[in-house]
Parts: C-alpha cells; sequence; structure tokens
C-alpha cells in the first residue's frame, strides 16, 4: 500500500475550495475548532460513512484532517483500501493554526485537549497509579505493564485503543446541535 498524499497547510489553503474536507477527529474536538468548511465523520465511523465518501470523492477530490496527521493517514489508509482517493494535512489542525489560519468554531464550543494529549494523561497517569500501588500490592504493577504493552502496540498498529474509548467520553462529544454524522453523510451525497 502507498502512503497518502499530504500537503502542507499553505498548499491546502491554496486549494481548500477545491476540497471536501473531512475532520475525523472526536466530535468535540472537531467543535473545539476545524479547518473551514470541514465535515466531522470521526475515525471510528469512517466505514459506515465509505458510500457517501465514495459519492463526494466522484465529484472531487478529498482532503482528510485531524489533529496532527496520524487520524488522518489512518483514514486515508481505510479510504484507498475503498478504492477512494483522499490526502492528508500534513500537521493536521495544529501545524494549520501553527501557519497562522484560522479555525471554524461554533458558537459557544468549548476546547477540549487534542486526543494525543489525552491519551498521554490518561496513561502516564495509570503507569505511575500501578507503580505507586505495586510499593504495597506488587501485583498492581500489571497495571503499568499492560499500558505499556498497549502503548508499544499502539505504535507499531498505529492505532489507538485507549483513544478510542476516550473520544466515547462527554467531553469529547460535541453538542448535539453542532454536528449530526447522518446530515453529513447526507450532504456528502449530494
Amino acid at each position: 500500500m502507498t502512503s497518502p498524499a499530504s500537503l502542507s497547510p499553505a498548499q491546502a489553503a491554496a486549494r481548500l475550495e477545491e476540497f471536501t474536507v473531512i475532520d475525523v477527529r472526536a466530535p468535540g474536538e472537531y467543535a473545539a475548532g476545524h479547518v473551514p468548511g470541514a465535515l466531522n465523520i470521526p475515525l471510528d465511523k469512517l466505514p459506515d460513512a465509505l458510500p457517501a465518501l465514495k459519492s463526494a470523492s466522484a465529484r472531487g477530490s478529498l482532503l482528510v484532517v485531524c489533529a496532527s496527521g496520524v487520524r488522518s493517514t489512518r483514514a486515508c489508509e481505510i479510504l484507498a483500501g475503498a478504492d477512494i482517493e483522499a490526502a492528508t494535512l500534513t500537521g493536521g489542525t495544529s501545524a494549520w493554526q501553527g501557519d497562522g489560519r484560522g479555525l471554524d468554531r461554533p458558537e459557544g464550543a468549548r476546547t477540549t485537549w487534542p486526543m494525543e494529549r489525552q491519551v498521554r494523561l490518561v496513561a502516564g497517569s495509570l503507569v505511575v497509579a500501578g507503580l505507586a500501588a505495586g510499593v504495597r500490592y506488587p501485583a498492581a504493577r500489571w497495571l503499568s505493564a499492560g499500558i505499556g504493552t498497549g502503548l508499544v502496540y499502539s505504535a507499531v498498529s498505529n492505532t489507538c485503543g485507549m483513544a478510542s474509548v476516550l473520544s466515547k467520553l462527554p467531553y469529547n462529544r460535541a453538542p448535539r446541535s453542532a454536528t449530526d454524522l447522518d446530515a453529513t453523510l447526507e450532504a456528502l451525497q449530494r
């Protein structure tokens, strides 16, 4: 499998009107700020959206975006497996904003931490908790070993089970009015 095409923020901004932009972050992350015009289809919902994305790609190019480029690269691989061509934004919304480009935010949306930062906080906390509890209860060290093993698997497979779990927490969900997957899929079919 070849790597997906990637565009720098400057390249993407110069051609933004040509793209249907798909943001694959969790709804809460999306609501906290996204590339102008982006539609939210969380990575875990991408398989459900393949028919609509195939239809959209027949009409024009797709640009897939996340916070740093990791999830969007994974999304592009999933799309390529379904014969849907898409490009990814190098560095994601972090690079977009770092390049001085604005993000759209729904009115009243709260800011949430990027998923990678949430994973680092939870994983680090669990490792420390396992080691601290292991002083009194040696078997608790297995928690640290399990988290470490999960992080290694995450790096090797370029997936993250902890991110999937964290994305379901209430603060990672957008308000109901901010994003509706069915409405997004319907808009892609047009």
